[in-house]
């Protein structure tokens, strides 16, 4: 049974054949992350994760950007919401702020189904951090990025630091973040923080949502099971991961997918899995 489909302030959710669309709708701030939006993303992921029937994300934006980043406002209010009359505690809670927001990006890699990035436009600061932590990224020609922190006296702590290197090699991580320049669709697929650059919005949609399509056709358990042993190895020595995958399939690979797989094959047929 699928979990309701849940509303929200500034997202809008919707779910067909296989495939949840998120959509950051915050349009008139160019999608500019408060904190409404921090705390709903994660719960997006969360009801992502816990809803059989949606296979696969498409994480993307209204309106004419896809992320201006942090909201700036939110810095105000962490301030205020943090003050107290001991220094040290404080700081405490701005800490715990901070690792509450970096819950909330790490959220879409803890989630168990694939979240494809459709990036249009500017994609700034918090932004990166986003999609950063999407399985794979795509973007149209029109698409600029920045990681923006270091032009407004901020070490960018919410997630880019972390796995941006991993995305493009340790050298051009640091040129982006030092000088904060701004780059566009081409560039980020040429150093393959995308993996496809689209020559227009319109089809940047229509290319995101068929690779959806794909991935909602394949075996589900089979989905959830090769995005944990990525995510596993990212971290972990070769010996590590092949003894995770040895145990998993030790579990699971013994699976109603697996025969319907081979069924199909036989009977020359797509396969349907069950969710």
């Amino acid at each position: 049974m699928n979990t309701p489909t849940p509303t929200f302030e500034t997202l809008a959710l919707t779910l067909a054949a296989g495939v949840a669309r998120i959509e950051l709708n915050r349009p008139h701030k160019a999608n500019a992350i408060n904190a409404a939006m921090w705390r709903e993303l994660r719960e997006a992921m969360q009801w992502l994760d816990q809803t059989p029937g949606a296979r696969v994300g498409i994480l993307s934006a209204a309106g004419g950007h896809f992320s201006a980043g942090l909201d700036l406002q939110m810095l105000l209010e962490l301030k205020n919401d943090t003050q107290d009359d001991c220094d040290g505690r404080s700081r405490e809670k701005l800490r715990r702020s901070i690792l509450d927001i970096q819950d909330t990006v790490t959220s879409i890699e803890r989630c168990c189904k694939p979240v494809l990035a459709e990036v249009h436009a500017a994609c700034v600061g918090g932004g990166i951090d986003i999609i950063t932590a999407c399985d794979m990224r795509y973007c149209s020609v029109e698409a600029w990025f920045s990681v923006k922190e270091i032009d407004v006296g901020l070490v960018a702590d919410v997630g880019t630091l972390q796995r941006l290197p991993r995305l493009v090699g340790e050298g051009m991580a640091r040129e982006l973040a030092y000088s904060g320049r701004r780059f566009d669709g081409a560039e980020a697929a040429q150093m393959r923080l995308v993996n496809r650059c689209y020559e227009s919005q319109a089809a940047l949609r229509a290319g995101v949502q068929e690779m959806a399509a794909v991935l909602a056709a394949k075996s589900p358990l089979c989905l959830r099971g090769t995005k944990e042993m990525i995510n596993h190895v990212r971290d972990h020595s070769v010996a590590d991961g092949l003894n995770y995958i040895a145990t998993w399939n030790a579990a699971m690979l013994m699976s109603k997918d697996l025969q319907e797989a081979g069924q199909a094959m036989r009977e020359k047929r797509a396969p349907v899995f069950r969710d």
